[in-house]
């Protein structure tokens, strides 16, 4: 499970010194992804980002106008999130939950290098406690099988813990989209 768990490069993210101090174009902010999350793409030929995604994020406004076909570091933070939240929630979800950081970052109210750097601090913690959280999980699902006596079958054992996963996964997002819409309800 270890070496699972070390394949998907849960650490691996965006930091604030991986961002150029100049705007990038669009394919520059690519590679910069590509580079950046290349290990923890599922297959080769799974896509990180693209032109269209990028597109997509500014048409739905999840995040503030760029100028000149250019993305500064705000842009690429924004996006970074926006990579990270597509994986759990519908774009609308993420638009709303973003509208509040676009607000303040065109206010003028907002460090946006301090919000993110508090982002990844939390993810790096969620990542440990997700390390012991699944190998708690796998505990959980031998001590299962043990009292069906099928302790020795491997692939019960994976369909039991793919399963607690998701079950995880899903109790996550539903709590994420509950939140997401009592910020709504704030808002209005």
């Amino acid at each position: 499970m270890n070496e699972l768990l070390e394949e998907l490069g849960l650490r691996n993210q965006i930091t604030i010194e991986d961002i150029p101090e100049i705007d990038l174009y669009m394919d520059q902010v690519i590679q910069l992804f590509e580079k950046k999350f290349n290990d923890s793409k599922r297959n080769d030929e799974e896509k990180l980002l693209t032109k269209t995604m990028i597109n997509n994020y500014a048409k739905g406004k999840l995040f503030f106008p760029i100028k000149n076909k250019k993305y500064s570091k705000e842009h690429i933070i924004l996006i970074s999130l926006i990579y990270q939240l597509k994986g759990a929630l519908s774009i609308n979800d993420i638009k709303q939950t973003l509208d509040g950081v676009n607000n303040r970052i065109t206010g003028g109210l907002m460090e946006l290098d301090e919000f993110y750097n508090g982002y990844l601090d939390i993810v790096d913690k969620n990542v440990t406690g997700f390390k012991e959280e699944v190998e708690k999980k796998s505990n959980d699902v031998n001590k299962e099988l043990e009292s069906l006596h099928a302790e020795e079958d491997k692939e019960l054992e994976q369909i039991l813990l793919i399963a607690s996963l998701v079950n995880m996964s899903n109790l996550y997002r539903r709590t994420a989209e509950k939140m997401i819409d009592a910020l709504g309800s704030k808002e209005k």
